[in-house]
């Protein structure tokens, strides 16, 4: 894994966000960091609060974060609660 991509996978659910969220968090940091969600396999709706907690760690560290892959389920949730404009999302996704 290079030092500026952080590959997620798994479910991210209310179980596990924490551990999740964590991982990503000590992560963050240096330039950019891109996050491939390619491997997700379940999300719920605390997987938002984990992505948005992310933009403000990496925004506070001053580091550009780049999300790619994501799931069609965590797109629709991420349109559902209207952060689609918030979040650094991938133009190769489909929106």
């Amino acid at each position: 894994m290079a030092d500026d991509q952080l590959i997620v996978d798994g479910p991210i659910l209310f179980e596990n966000v924490m551990r999740v969220m964590q991982a990503g968090v000590v992560r963050i940091g240096g330039r950019r960091l891109e996050v491939d969600f390619t491997h997700v396999t379940e999300v719920d709706s605390s997987a938002v609060s984990m992505l948005l907690e992310w933009l403000r760690t990496a925004q506070a560290k001053g580091c550009q974060l780049r999300l790619v892959n994501l799931p069609e389920n965590l797109r629709s949730l991420i349109k559902l609660y209207d952060v689609v404009d918030l979040l650094p999302l991938d133009d190769r996704n489909p929106s």
